[in-house]
C-alpha cells in the first residue's frame, strides 16, 4: 500500500485523537502520529485528495506532503 505523508497542525492530544477519530471512521487506513512534528503518515488505497479531506474534518489546517518512502 501506498505510504503518504500529511502535515496537520496538531498542538495537544485532543488534536491527535480527532485525528484518530475521523481516520477510523473512514476505514482501511492504518497510520502513525508524529505530535511533536505534526506530522500524520497513513498507509491506505484511498486517493490523496480522500484522506486529506477526511483529515480536514478536524477543523485543523492540514496538507499533503508527498508520498513517504518504506525504509
Amino acid at each position: 500500500m501506498p505510504k503518504h505523508e500529511f502535515f496537520v497542525d496538531m498542538t495537544c492530544e485532543g488534536c491527535s485523537n480527532a485525528v484518530t477519530r475521523v481516520l477510523h471512521r473512514l476505514g482501511g487506513v492504518q497510520f502513525d502520529i508524529d505530535l511533536p512534528n505534526k506530522k500524520v503518515c497513513i498507509d491506505s488505497e484511498h486517493s490523496v485528495d480522500t484522506l486529506l479531506e477526511t483529515l480536514k474534518k478536524t477543523g485543523k489546517n492540514a496538507s499533503y506532503l508527498g508520498e513517504k518512502s518504506v525504509q
